[in-house]
């Protein structure tokens, strides 16, 4: 069952809620909490009933796993108790971690193993098709942070229900954000939670329809720039220039308004039931730089790779060296997380590559005297311009299917397949100066071009790139109400205009309505969010 689907909005969501608040009204808090569990169990099942089994069974076995972890940690009457119990709550941990990582590895990574091997070795090993069940990689890493947490004695033995509705809860089971159980299991326990509450309806509503209006609308309608030019890559097709970049910017925006809406309205969601979800966006697009680019983007994977990888394998502590061998580690294990291929792996080792350059400036700039957190408004202008190219230039490994295929599209992104235009366009420029003649005279083409759409892509590509850098996000726009947990590292900066912020108010009701017609409105496919293959 997806979001963008009128069985969810219409059905689904409405039964859901109300029941949950007639339940809580009644004073049953435990049997709400069960009912939204088991509704979002049937909401993970909608997709594919077999696979129940596999995140119950998950479920059962982390929380045990994590119950003895903590039933360990809190015998220490004795010195030699304390080192056996440590001992115990150590393999304990060791075990949670190896059953969770071999059934993600062998959910989504068998067949590139297999396929690698096979490579390698020259054997031909088969495996038969194995469906990727949704959100694994979303639930996997989410209990074993928890499993982690009882080993360092941050987590309290917590109730079975809340559990389990921490690992299900239907706006952020499919794709995230990866939530933290500080975060997640106290709202549970709060009474308040279960009450119908007018101004979390609201707000949820609103960021909903925001996020809904952003998928459908903006990222499904620019799509259609996108997977033509990568399709035409993948099968050999020699693309030009500004195929090719309209090819890799329409992708640029597609994932970025894809994810952006499922944040939204992952986060609209779970305000409606009185619960605060993490932010996991806020416009990366805007970023100054790399750094500042991962404290943007899905916040809280990159909140999981620090905590539990990053800073496990040493950080920054031991040198600048050894910090960049850390980072690099990061970033490929964070790309091969995202898919079993090994485009991701090049994507994550570019990012962890652009890292290291951005760490070598900022040291270089600290060694000329200069405060590397002030620039002039033009520095910043530039910095965000070419930490945008190194990202869209990154992405296009990100969506390639193959790495070939990823060259088709780079290659004409540099010139090296020559520059052509529309032949319309001859005439056009020629009323400039005679501006058509003279590009001929310098190599460039005007002849049919199958996959530049022209002055429409350019508006559609234009438009899309002044919304990322320039319009508020929903962040600022609901910053009145605290929409989510704060996870964003930097300063979220007010709007100068406090006329932009969301308030219940007729003008922005009439605003909503028409942005929420529009998302309806535009619910004309089955259109899954990009981030569910993960």
């Amino acid at each position: 069952m997806l979001f963008n689907s009128h069985i969810f909005i219409f059905i689904f969501l409405p039964i859901t809620l109300s029941i949950f608040f007639k339940i809580g009204r009644m004073g049953y808090s435990h049997f709400a909490i069960a009912w939204l569990a088991g509704a979002s169990l049937f909401f993970y099942g909608w997709w594919n009933p077999a696979y129940l089994i596999l995140i119950i069974g998950s479920i059962l076995f982390n929380y045990t796993i994590g119950v003895l972890i903590v039933k360990q940690a809190s015998k220490q009457a004795s010195k030699q108790a304390s080192k056996q119990a440590s001992k115990q709550a150590s393999n304990y941990l060791a075990l949670g971690i190896i059953v969770n990582l071999f059934l993600l590895g062998y959910f989504k990574y068998a067949h590139f193993f297999v396929a690698n091997i096979n490579l390698l070795t020259g054997e031909t090993f088969h495996l038969e098709h194995i469906l990727l069940p949704l959100g694994i990689s979303f639930f996997t890493f989410q209990q074993i942070a928890y499993l982690i947490d009882a080993y360092r004695g941050e987590t309290h033995k917590y109730d079975f229900l809340h559990y389990c509705l921490f690992v299900t809860f239907f706006p952020q089971l499919i794709a995230g954000p990866i939530v933290h159980h500080k975060e997640m299991l106290p709202q549970f326990a709060e009474k308040s939670t279960h009450r119908f509450n007018s101004e979390d309806m609201a707000v949820g509503l609103t960021i909903f329809f925001i996020g809904l209006f952003k998928k459908v609308v903006l990222a499904d309608g620019v799509a259609v720039y996108a997977t033509p030019v990568f399709d035409a890559a993948l099968n050999g097709v020699t693309l030009t220039f500004f195929e090719a970049w309209g090819g890799a910017l329409a992708y640029t925006f597609q994932l970025y308004f894809d994810f952006s809406g499922y944040s939204d309205m992952a986060i609209g969601l779970g305000r409606m039931f009185g619960i605060r979800l993490p932010l996991n966006f806020h416009s990366p697009y805007k970023a100054v730089n790399i750094i500042d680019f991962w404290r943007r983007w899905h916040i809280t994977l990159s909140r999981f790779l620090r905590d539990y990888l990053y800073i496990p394998l040493g950080g920054n502590r031991k040198g600048p060296l050894r910090r960049g061998i850390n980072l690099m580690i990061t970033m490929l294990l964070g790309g091969l997380w995202h898919g079993a291929g090994w485009t991701f792996v090049i994507w994550g080792g570019l990012h962890g590559v652009y890292l290291l350059i951005n760490h070598a400036w900022r040291s270089f700039r600290r060694l000329l005297g200069q405060d590397v957190k002030k620039s002039s408004l033009f520095g910043r202008g530039i910095s965000i311009a070419l930490t945008f190219t190194a990202v869209v230039v990154a992405w296009v490994f990100f969506r390639a299917e193959s790495f070939d295929a990823a060259l088709n599209i780079l290659q004409p992104m540099i010139g090296l397949n020559g520059f052509a235009l529309p032949e319309t366009y001859l005439g056009y420029l020629n009323r400039f100066a005679s501006l058509g003649t003279r590009l001929v005279e310098l190599g460039w083409r005007f002849e049919a071009v199958e996959f530049f759409k022209g002055k429409r892509e350019i508006a559609s590509l234009g438009f899309l790139l002044l919304l990322a850098w320039f319009a508020p996000n929903t962040q600022q726009i609901m910053t009145r109400y605290n929409p989510a947990f704060d996870t964003y590292k930097g300063k979220i900066e007010q709007r100068r205009w406090r006329w932009i912020e969301w308030q219940p108010r007729r003008r922005w009701a009439i605003v909503c309505s028409v942005v929420t017609l529009l998302a309806i409105l535009g619910i004309t496919r089955v259109s899954e969010f990009l981030y569910f293959q993960f």
